[in-house]
């Protein structure tokens, strides 16, 4: 494999090899894991192109580029022998992976199960401000680059690391650049104003199956793809009020298209690494616990023949410790903190917390992983390899083929859909001539996906509809809330036609070699492009959502002209002389209004548009500019533009209304130029902050309405009757102006193409006087 190392790395590589590899604190000045120190990428990648240039068992790559620029590196670690024979060992694991290139039969695969080593992919700090990751992945490197412990040399000589120091590195440098400034000032331990992944947030680890980001994009392509580990390592930090640690299992649901020998083996390998860091002393750890194993935005891995174990633990105040009472202490979903239960043998008592005890909690969960992977090498290897088989010869449950017509009106979500699949290494192919299926006739040039192959449950899991099961606190009772959403229907989201076929009448359909990774097509509406596109301002202010960040996202990789504008510019007025369009992304109207409070932020970072820009928004709408709020944000439209418009399902008890991240039947008022391109219903995305709506008064018209009687497609929902037939789009006159009330989300997480046309409508108001 090629070894690329960034130009800002090269200072670092032109001093001479050295024998002594040096420490991370000879390096950066401090040891990471010390209270009030935290090491940024600039540091961090420095030290690894040392590590690599000192250690005969590290080897670096540079994978690319994150999102804003920093370089994106992957530690390759294992013995020296290893090293001396990757090529080999990478092509067995490759025939592991996909039984149908071993072809000398039980002969061969005993060979290859006697060669293979354990492939342990190892990702640290998605989440910026979870900091013990980014700082604890330098001294795992370290430690295993130089120690001869038997334990590291039984790891090095069985087990191929693949190292990811840190998947966000711009937030990484970030986080670590604003701790440091705020370091010994009331600000010290707070999070930066800002997303800290540019476009995401903390939604960059709900991104794989989309693949939208560049740190996204080069795990899966480059690490993923590339090795087909058999273990995936994510490491994480969550909330102090609970346990100090969680490891798998995880809680009911699965998703269903999850190897069940891929549930065993992480129930396993998590088990087993709470039990090392219970034999040590390490209080507080807990499975079983917080954590489901349903969604595949955050497990890329379980489609493709690996288990991914999780690892969260505790959080301080970024660097700054912090002192807890057992008192305080509350714990969460299967487990009381305060009580030893089965899962949780040996509660943490309290007392002071800190990044030493992050790290520390860290590095051993890590070691007890790689032990694991070294002591049951072989284990390993069988396991990775029947699951691969069981694919190839398909499941009972899945159909014999996925059918997708060619010539679907919606080419953006059809090129996304084909991009999301054949990225994930799913064999797609074209029908060389008509077929018939189903009933149905298809044209030649028809996509279609045979379900004999490795990674057929990736494509299952993302075209059918899911079914969510009721899962109540007790019967009757409250739902057992999912840790993510319920629902991640591709067609639905996209908006595109994908036909299970059962079985084939006559003989399988002729078929071309599989097409190559299919590009993302996004076209930009005419009506936003040229010299009289609208002119429009995105409010991104200090307490910007996520899901503005998703949005500005879109609008880029549309090519749309747009202003990023802050609160003071909101303040300063006059907005209609610069602007078209004002688009509000879900917040809500209290952090509109008032931002961070006076105090809790550096000054410039404080104070929402306050009054003086609610004044200006008013008078923006009333001056003939158009306001287009989503979800939370229609509370503050409605609120300052006096709306006779009101929530239809606000103060419901959960077990009276829930929907917790679904696709909704979405039914259209074709007569509307909002509704223009459409036809009588579409998909729409809802979940905690949607709305649905009440309207009385005639300045308000009703654009999109929630399907009567259940409007549900995918995932879950609780009383649908308080739904259904509810207003959930509309439009008002205000002035000469006028106002959009997206009640659902018409850009989740960048994924749901089907309802970006009405946002495209909503910001292309008649032109300008």
């Amino acid at each position: 494999m090629r070894r690329t190392i960034p130009l800002l790395l090269a200072a670092a590589l032109a001093a001479p090899i050295t024998a002594q590899v040096p420490t991370p604190a000879e390096h950066l000045g401090f040891e990471p894991g010390t209270h009030r120190k935290l090491a940024n990428w600039t540091q961090l990648s420095a030290y690894y192109a040392r590590l690599a240039q000192t250690s005969p068992r590290v080897t670096i790559d540079t994978l690319g580029s994150a999102m804003k620029g920093q370089p994106f590196l992957m530690l390759t670690i294992t013995s020296e022998q290893n090293h001396a024979r990757l090529a080999e060992l990478h092509d067995v694991q490759m025939r592991l992976s996909d039984p149908r290139r071993v072809t000398g039969g039980a002969a061969e695969l005993q060979r290859l199960l006697d060669a293979g080593r354990t492939v342990v992919l190892m990702t640290h700090g998605i989440h910026a401000t979870e900091v013990g990751g980014g700082q604890m992945a330098a001294r795992l490197a370290h430690r295993l680059a130089t120690s001869n412990d038997p334990k590291i040399r039984e790891i090095l000589d069985n087990v191929i690391l693949l190292q990811i120091p840190s998947l966000n590195p711009d937030g990484l440098q970030w986080t670590a650049d604003w701790y440091n400034q705020t370091l010994g000032t009331q600000h010290e331990g707070t999070a930066a104003p800002w997303l800290y992944q540019f476009y995401t947030g903390h939604d960059n680890n709900r991104d794989w199956y989309a693949f939208t980001q560049n740190e996204t994009r080069l795990t899966v392509e480059k690490a993923h793809n590339a090795w087909h580990p058999q273990i995936v390592h994510d490491i994480h930090q969550m909330g102090n009020n609970g346990a100090r640690i969680f490891f798998p299992p995880y809680i009911d649901p699965f998703e269903p298209n999850v190897d069940p020998a891929i549930i065993t083996g992480l129930n396993q390998l998590g088990a087993y690494m709470a039990a090392e860091l219970t034999a040590q002393g390490k209080a507080g750890v807990v499975i079983n616990a917080i954590y489901d194993g349903f969604s595949p935005a955050r497990a890329y891995m379980h489609y493709h023949g690996a288990v991914r174990i999780l690892s969260e633990t505790a959080s301080a105040r970024l660097a700054t410790p912090i002192t807890q009472s057992r008192e305080s202490m509350r714990g969460g979903l299967m487990y009381d903190a305060s009580t030893a239960s089965w899962n949780y043998p040996l509660p943490w008592t309290g007392g002071e917390w800190g990044l030493p005890d992050i790290v520390n909690y860290m590095e051993s969960g890590a070691l007890a992983l790689l032990t694991n992977a070294a002591k049951n090498r072989r284990y390993w290897l069988e396991n990775f390899w029947n699951i691969n088989r069981r694919a190839v010869d398909g499941w009972a449950s899945w159909p014999a083929a996925w059918v997708i017509p060619a010539d679907q009106p919606n080419t953006s979500g059809l090129s996304y859909a084909l991009n999301i699949l054949t990225t994930g290494m799913v064999e797609v192919h074209r029908a060389t001539a008509s077929l018939t299926a189903e009933g149905r006739s298809f044209a030649a040039g028809t996509y279609v996906i045979p379900m004999k192959q490795p990674y057929a449950s990736f494509a299952q899991t993302l075209l059918q509809v899911q079914r969510y099961p009721d899962l109540r606190e007790y019967p009757g009772g409250p739902p057992i809330r999912p840790y993510d959403v319920t629902a991640h229907t591709l067609p639905l989201l996209m908006d595109f036609q994908a036909v299970p076929v059962a079985r084939w009448t006559g003989a399988p359909p002729a078929l071309s070699p599989p097409i190559p990774v299919e590009p993302r097509r996004f076209a930009l509406p005419p009506a936003l492009s040229g010299r009289n596109a609208p002119r429009i301002a995105y409010l991104k202010s200090w307490q910007e959502s996520m899901e503005g960040g998703w949005t500005r996202w879109v609008f880029d990789q549309h090519g749309m002209r747009y202003d990023t504008i802050k609160d003071a510019r909101v303040r300063a007025g006059n907005l209609r002389r610069d602007y078209d369009v004002l688009v509000i992304q879900s917040q809500s109207a209290a952090s509109i209004r008032n931002g961070y409070a006076p105090g809790s932020m550096p000054e410039q970072y404080t104070g929402g548009m306050g009054e003086a820009g609610v004044a200006a928004v008013k008078a923006f709408v009333e001056q003939g500019g158009r306001l287009i709020t989503m979800e939370a944000a229609t509370d503050f439209a409605i609120d300052v533009l006096g709306l006779p418009v009101k929530s239809a399902v606000a103060g419901l008890r959960p077990q009276d209304f829930y929907v917790p991240g679904s696709l909704l039947r979405l039914d259209l008022d074709a007569s509307h130029p909002l509704a223009s391109g459409y036809g009588a219903s579409t998909s729409a995305w809802y979940w905690d902050d949607s709305r649905a709506f009440e309207v009385s008064g005639e300045t308000v018209r009703v654009v999109a309405r929630y399907g009567a009687g259940n409007p549900l497609q995918s995932g879950w929902i609780l009383g649908q009757d308080r739904l259904a037939g509810k207003p959930a789009m509309l439009e008002a006159r205000v002035g000469q102006g006028s106002v959009v009330l997206f009640g659902f989300q018409p850009n989740y997480r960048a994924q749901s193409v089907a309802t970006w046309p009405l946002l495209f409508n909503a910001l292309a108001p008649p032109l300008r006087q």
